[in-house]
C-alpha cells in the first residue's frame, strides 16, 4: 500500500501529458541532483519509478488518465515522517512537468 497519494488534475489529451511528463523527465535528472538514480520505465500509461533522495530509497508509480495524473509513492519511514512536506513537493512537481513544453 502506498504511503502518499496523490492526484493531479490537467485539461489536456492523455498522450500529451505522458509526452510533457516524458519529456520532462531528463530535465528532472540535471535540475535535482539530490536525486540519485533517478529510474523509470513505462508499460501503456503508467510509469513506474525509483530514486534516492537524502540517502532514502523511493518508489512508486504514475498513471495518466484522461483528466488527471495519478502518483501512489511509497516512502522509507524517515521520508513518512515528512509526508505533509513530501506531498505537496510532488503535486507540484508533476504541475510543472504538464505545462512545460519542449
Amino acid at each position: 500500500m502506498p504511503d502518499l497519494t496523490a492526484s493531479i488534475p490537467h485539461q489536456m489529451t492523455r498522450a500529451e501529458a505522458k509526452r510533457r511528463i516524458q519529456d520532462q523527465m531528463g530535465a528532472i535528472r540535471k535540475e535535482h541532483a539530490a536525486l540519485a538514480n533517478l529510474h523509470e520505465t513505462w508499460t501503456g500509461d503508467t510509469m513506474a519509478f525509483s530514486l534516492t533522495a537524502m540517502g532514502q530509497s523511493i518508489s512508486g508509480h504514475l498513471t495518466v488518465d484522461d483528466e488527471r495524473v495519478n502518483v501512489a509513492v511509497t516512502l522509507p519511514w524517515l521520508l513518512r515522517l515528512l509526508s505533509g512536506t513530501v506531498k505537496p513537493q510532488i503535486e507540484q512537481g508533476v504541475r510543472r512537468m504538464l505545462t512545460r513544453q519542449k
